[in-house]
């Protein structure tokens, strides 16, 4: 019998565990809504980033074309952006409302 009692190994108890479980899961909830805050933020930045390349685009296409308006169908349709970027510039001219876009659709 004493040969088993020596053998038995220290281990963490029940509510050891619990307590651990418990202090991960309250950081988790810290956490996990700061993420995605900043998820947002980098968003919106890329967003506005976007913008610029779209006005720019705008002015290379009238310089080129003439006194030829640019519009974004006209920009995808000459190769100046891809659809994921009229997507990205609609959907920071969709955020911020008080703004208006100066390349129309």
């Amino acid at each position: 019998m004493k040969k088993l009692k020596k053998l038995q190994l220290e281990g963490f108890t029940l509510i050891e565990m619990l307590v651990v479980l418990l202090i991960i899961s309250v950081l988790l909830l810290l956490f996990v809504p700061n993420l995605s805050k900043q998820k947002d933020a980098v968003s919106d930045t890329g967003n506005a980033a976007v913008v610029k390349v779209v006005e720019s685009q705008a002015e290379l296409y009238e310089l080129k074309h003439g006194s030829e308006q640019a519009t974004l169908a006209k920009l995808v349709s000459a190769g100046n952006l891809t659809q994921k970027q009229v997507d990205s510039y609609k959907a920071y001219y969709g955020k911020n409302k008080n703004e208006h876009p100066t390349v129309a659709d």
